[in-house]
């Protein structure tokens, strides 16, 4: 009889699931993924404090962490790009890493999603993308062929970058944010990858001048770890309202730059870096002459 009450009980149809059910299986798989995924990779955990309170903050914020790793994409790329022999494109990658890595702080800043995380991620991405990607371009594109003095030109400009921004990282908050303390690593990188963009198709027979275009690269990452000040522009209200010829000069700007880019950045970047010694000087002079007349 029993047997026969088995058999029936095997017989009948398995009930269906229903809706909260597959809910219930549903949380428990994720809850066993979130728990195996946590088991190999470390969750970001952050302590800020809010109203005198200590606070952890579990996760990093999307948004601003896409626009740096675009910038750090685009720094990697100028590498691979470099060691093809592609050396248009790796300078073109470098400045696209230059305005990513602009509007990654600004994005944080205005969707108030600033992190310590995301400081830190940036400032390496700075690194790969405007220490280590202007050096190794240059150095596969023209410095190798100066042999030890090649490399050393290269090491001092990936050295000063990442000087530079160790420096500028334990500064924040106790410098004027109207000035940069050396030349900015972004500006840096600029100067490299628009001298690469303008040179690269030319052949190059007279070591004079591929030792000229070594020495301004060592001196762009000397410049990055001096005393000497650069305007940072910081202080421009981008929200207040301003006259209509402003608009018009910034559209003939871009006209200019568009009409030959190389070349026209280069001479921006380079005015700009020889902007912060020449102000120098002439502060320096003023300075001499007020107290030579007293």
């Amino acid at each position: 009889m029993s047997v026969d009450k088995q058999e029936a009980e095997s017989n009948q149809p398995e009930k269906p699931e229903t809706s909260s059910d597959t809910n219930k299986k549903e949380e428990e798989f994720t809850t066993r993924a979130q728990k195996m995924v946590g088991d190999v990779i470390e969750e970001v955990v952050e302590e800020a404090e809010i109203n005198g309170e200590k606070v952890r903050h579990k996760g990093i914020y999307l948004l601003p962490n896409l626009f740096t790793t675009a910038a750090l994409f685009s720094g990697f790329y100028a590498i691979v790009a470099g060691m093809n022999g592609d050396f248009g494109h790796a300078a073109v990658a470098i400045f696209v890493a230059m305005v990513l890595d602009g509007l990654d702080g600004r994005v944080a800043r205005m969707t108030n999603t600033q992190s310590a995380f995301g400081a830190e991620y940036d400032s390496l991405a700075d690194m790969v993308s405007f220490g280590v990607a202007p050096a190794l371009v240059a150095f596969t594109w023209m410095l190798q062929d100066l042999g030890q003095f090649g490399w050393i030109a290269a090491f001092v400009y990936v050295a000063g970058a990442a000087l530079r921004l160790a420096r500028f990282n334990v500064q924040i908050g106790d410098v004027d944010k109207k000035w940069f303390i050396g030349l900015p690593s972004p500006s840096a990188a600029a100067i490299v990858a628009a001298l690469i963009w303008v040179l690269h198709d030319f052949d190059f027979e007279w070591m004079a001048a591929k030792v000229l275009v070594a020495l301004v690269i060592a001196a762009v990452g000397l410049l990055m770890v001096s005393n000497v000040r650069y305007y940072s522009f910081k202080d421009i209200d981008l929200k207040s309202r301003v006259p209509f010829m402003v608009l018009l000069a910034l559209v003939l700007v871009i006209a200019i730059i568009a009409m030959e880019p190389p070349l026209i950045l280069l001479g921006i970047f380079l005015a700009y870096g020889a902007s912060g010694p020449l102000r120098a000087l002439f502060r320096k002079r003023v300075l001499a002459t007020k107290k030579s007349g007293l």
